[in-house]
């Protein structure tokens, strides 16, 4: 709102991570000889917004004030970025000059790239800013290209706008900006991406059950075979056998995908990423200007990492506090930011670096040492926080190529078990077992006698840590959530303790 004369207050907020603090955008109409000048630690894209504005509302038919022009975006320790902050330059010059009535930028948020014709274009990294407008209750003016953005949150006050004339109408009282309908989510509920299904991989039974027990407890997975044993055919069907999301986890994947700078989808399964293993630990962790990376863009969803050991080693030791904490933290000079990671981890590799170790025809050349060596990518710390370790074998000739005496299981029938053993957890701890701490451990996984003497020979003959000795136990619950078993059974914790292939390796 409006002061005193010449000057004008419009309201806008910055990108920064999964926030969006609130940017005043200060105008003031000064003497002197006509000149324009934009502060407020404006990044390239801002410091060029005094070249689009000026031409929008010169093409627009508005007369571009001959006149000192002071545009202050404040605060002024806070970086602006992009092309956001157009729209609210144009109408608080327009304000600051008399041409927009001061009262209609009361309680009110502005938003758009302008053309040098006056359109107003698609805004990136819009989802967060309009989540915290509509919490602050503001109405807030975007571009219509932003429609199904904006339609994700719910009791928002929207108005949408292709012009930056109909912006001026609007707040001069002669027309109304239309307004887009509240959450469509529920509305997709139904309108799924197809699911690859369990049925369609041959055999491989054990990695079948360590994916089922994955996806019950949410509990980190790794899978160590010969290539072409389906290790990425198992792991691509994992988040068919997931829970779909709920409206708020879906806003939330939606929100990181607007801060990445991606248009969000309104997909209620959950996200699947999978980086190459090229990528760096800027890619994997966010970077740069403190964008999310694939961690995050992972949240309550999948992290296929394939080829494991061939990711830089400083990317995977990256790993270790997220799988942890389920939280990413940045920090950049003066800034930093925090994004939720909360990702179930997949991941495979080959036993040896040609990928044949273990095969009866003699295929494999590699030493011991260089074995050993490529094994040893992977740093204890990193193994401990993978729940599960499983061996695929390469699949039997009479599996490849011969006739199915039975249908194998679908998607669907696992993905029931799943559901039924995750609301056994929920019910009984509020969380799911992967995310028990050692306290929540000792109460919710007692053991039987015989139970508990298994797992202490299982411990001193394979040296397991005391994380690797609490995530036997958090497999073992699962395994008894997935056979609707109160009590966690001898034969739990025999399959939990199987579970650990590296740690038998070793």
């Amino acid at each position: 709102m409006a002061t005193h004369k010449d000057v004008s207050i419009v309201f806008s907020r910055a990108p920064a991570g999964v926030a969006a603090p609130l940017v005043r955008v200060e105008v003031h109409l000064g003497l002197g000889l006509p000149a324009f000048a934009l502060v407020g630690l404006p990044e390239a894209a801002v410091r060029e917004s005094k070249e689009r504005v000026r031409a929008a509302l010169v093409t627009t038919g508005f007369e571009f004030p001959a006149r000192r022009i002071t545009v202050n975006l404040s605060p002024a320790d806070l970086p602006k970025e992009g092309g956001r902050f157009d729209l609210p330059i144009a109408v608080g010059i327009l304000a600051a000059d008399g041409k927009v009535p001061a009262r209609a930028l009361k309680q009110r948020e502005f938003y758009g790239e302008l053309s040098l014709g006056g359109e107003l274009r698609e805004t990136p990294k819009l989802l967060p800013a309009l989540i915290a407008g509509a919490k602050f209750g503001s109405e807030m003016i975007l571009p219509a290209a932003n429609a199904v953005e904006a339609s994700l949150v719910a009791g928002a006050k929207l108005g949408l706008a292709e012009h930056l004339c109909e912006v001026v109408a609007a707040l001069s009282g002669k027309a109304a900006l239309c307004a887009t309908p509240h959450s469509k989510l529920s509305a997709l509920s139904t309108s799924f991406v197809a699911q690859a299904d369990l049925a369609e991989v041959r055999g491989q039974f054990a990695g079948k059950r360590a994916l089922e027990i994955a996806a019950a407890g949410e509990h980190g997975l790794l899978m160590i075979g010969p290539p072409g044993a389906g290790k990425t055919l198992l792991a691509q069907r994992l988040p068919g056998l997931l829970p779909t999301l709920s409206e708020t986890e879906a806003l939330e994947v939606a929100t990181l995908e607007s801060a990445a700078g991606r248009r969000p989808s309104l997909r209620l399964t959950r996200p699947f990423r999978s980086p190459q293993h090229t990528a760096s630990v800027a890619a994997l962790i966010g970077g740069g200007a403190l964008r999310p990376g694939e961690l995050s863009l992972a949240h309550l969803g999948v992290l296929f990492l394939d080829e494991l050991p061939e990711f830089p080693r400083n990317a995977l030791e990256a790993l270790r506090e997220p799988l942890e904490s389920g939280l990413v933290i940045l920090s950049r000079l003066k800034r930093s930011c925090e994004f939720p990671a909360k990702f179930q981890l997949v991941a495979a590799m080959n036993p040896c670096p040609c990928g044949y170790a273990g095969d009866p025809r003699g295929r494999c050349h590699c030493t011991a040492d260089q074995i050993a060596r490529y094994r040893n990518r992977l740093s204890g710390p990193l193994i401990d926080r993978i729940d599960i370790h499983v061996e695929l074998m390469a699949l039997p000739v009479e599996h490849l190529v011969g006739e199915r005496v039975e249908a194998a299981e679908a998607s669907a029938s696992v993905a029931k078990r799943v559901a039924a053993a995750r609301s056994l957890q929920l019910q009984r701890q509020g969380k799911l077992n992967s995310r028990l701490t050692p306290s929540e451990v000792a109460c919710m996984c007692r053991l039987a006698a015989d139970s508990r003497a298994l797992l202490a020979a299982a411990i001193t003959r394979l040296g397991f840590s005391a994380r690797a000795y609490h995530r036997v136990l958090r497999l073992a619950r699962t395994c008894a959530d997935l056979a609707a078993s109160p009590d966690i059974r001898r034969a739990d914790v025999a399959e939990a303790v199987s579970l650990r292939a590296l740690d038998r390796l070793t």
